[in-house]
């Protein structure tokens, strides 16, 4: 191991490896386990295989990655909560964490008592907590209850209070995991403003998040751990980008694996069910019209022609479907509306709306929209499909006939997002 430089790294973890046994089929009582010694078969869960990376005093680093892949494992190992199986951690000076939501705290006991108690286990005297009380209290917000017992605390207030002991005990190392989420925006803005002020007093950060908006706001490094090692490192938007165009890409595979998993299943149910079971069916449900046109076959494509359900913003999508007419339609008109989940119109639009000439469908036919850049911002959204005539008649109408994701790396929230600028003088 390198020799650590004292007066810049605070903490140095050097080839860090970490497993855990996960039994299979285990005793829970002592007679189970002695009556059945053989059923202890079990598999090993290598969660860090090896990792090394230094954090320098004052510096505040996002680890970052999906479910399992080690992130709180890491973190556990920076509290001593767990210890490597092979490789060394140093840090320098005392570590405060917030690992889990009022770890430490008694419910029966009152607020007060627990800052007590809590801030002890960080290693300061009664002299010391004496001196913070009211500091903490008042950072807390919770003067009105802090002597009611922690157990009638909501989960808001509960983190409140964790938080303001905390970052007031004057810890060199600050470590948190997935809990500034909690509270109102009010508290979370303070959260991050108190965190702004420590780490600008050489305080060390070390933050597990699934939020990038949350690292990109605090962090100037992120460490990306995928599957037991460090995937990538550096400035958190480049490694934050980096990341979410992987999770975009497996989330495309996702969809697509979930896409055949769907016509696998049609297909095996085409097989079970007459179509005109499943016909009447879908017409109860989702589809409705007086049937003198139906809409029939639907792709939906990128800008190179492939056909996919996952989109980035910002990206064009191109629709397409077939169409049968029975009976001719006068003066017809075709649209298309899109919906979030929770069933919010996101956008609508037709043809009658958008001035086309007026056309009326004698023929069978293909329509196309291509919407040139979607700025719908992340999550799943429901297209619907109609061809209508006249005055809103509906001829064909199908709910839900397609959905999609879209994906960003970008933090805004919302349904979608606005092209926009900031100047500043």
């Amino acid at each position: 191991m390198a020799e650590w430089n004292k007066q810049d790294d605070v903490i140095v973890v050097d080839h860090v490896k970490k497993h855990f046994k996960v039994y299979l089929d285990k005793g829970q009582s002592f007679k189970e386990r002695i009556l059945f010694r053989n059923r202890r078969r079990h598999e090993v869960r290598q969660v860090l295989k090896d990792i090394s990376f230094t954090v320098k005093r004052g510096e505040a680093v996002g680890l970052i990655g999906h479910n399992g892949c080690g992130k709180s494992t890491t973190l556990k190992l920076l509290t001593r909560i767990l210890y490597p199986d092979s490789g060394t951690i140093s840090i320098q000076g005392r570590v405060s964490s917030l690992i889990e939501l009022g770890a430490g705290f008694h419910p029966d006991m009152s607020g007060r008592e627990n800052i007590y108690t809590n801030a002890s286990i960080f290693g300061l005297s009664k002299k010391e907590i004496d001196d913070r009380l009211q500091t903490i209290i008042d950072f807390s917000e919770l003067e009105e209850f802090i002597d009611n017992p922690v157990r009638t605390y909501s989960s808001g207030m509960y983190m409140r209070l964790a938080f303001s002991v905390a970052i007031n005990v004057d810890a060199d190392v600050l470590l948190i995991d997935e809990i500034l989420g909690v509270g109102d925006a009010n508290f979370q803005a303070k959260c991050f403003q108190k965190l702004r002020e420590i780490k600008a007093n050489g305080t060390t950060i070390v933050i597990v998040s699934h939020s990038l908006g949350q690292i990109e706001q605090i962090c100037e490094r992120s460490i990306w751990i995928h599957d037991g090692l460090i995937r990538a490192e550096g400035p958190a938007r480049d490694v934050d980008l980096e990341y979410m165009e992987y999770m975009g890409e497996k989330m495309q595979e996702s969809a697509q694996k979930e896409l055949q998993q769907k016509q696998k299943q049609k297909q095996k149910q085409k097989q079970e069910k007459s179509a005109e079971e499943k016909q009447e069916t879908s017409e109860k449900k989702k589809r409705w019209g007086n049937g003198n046109a139906r809409i029939g076959a639907l792709s939906v494509c990128d800008k190179n022609g492939t056909e996919q359900r996952v989109f980035q913003t910002g990206e064009p999508i191109r629709l397409q479907f077939s169409y049968q007419v029975k009976q001719p339609v006068q003066d017809a008109v075709f649209g298309i509306g899109i919906f979030r989940q929770d069933g919010v119109q996101c956008y609508g639009t037709n043809t009658r709306i958008d001035k086309q000439d007026a056309f009326d469908l004698e023929q069978d036919g293909t329509v196309t929209i291509e919407l040139d850049s979607v700025l719908l911002l992340p999550g799943t959204y429901l297209l619907d499909l109609a061809i209508e005539c006249g005055d809103g008649i509906p001829v064909d109408y199908v709910k839900e006939a397609v959905t999609i994701q879209m994906t960003s790396a970008g933090g805004d929230v919302g349904v979608m997002r606005i092209p926009h600028r900031w100047k500043r003088s």
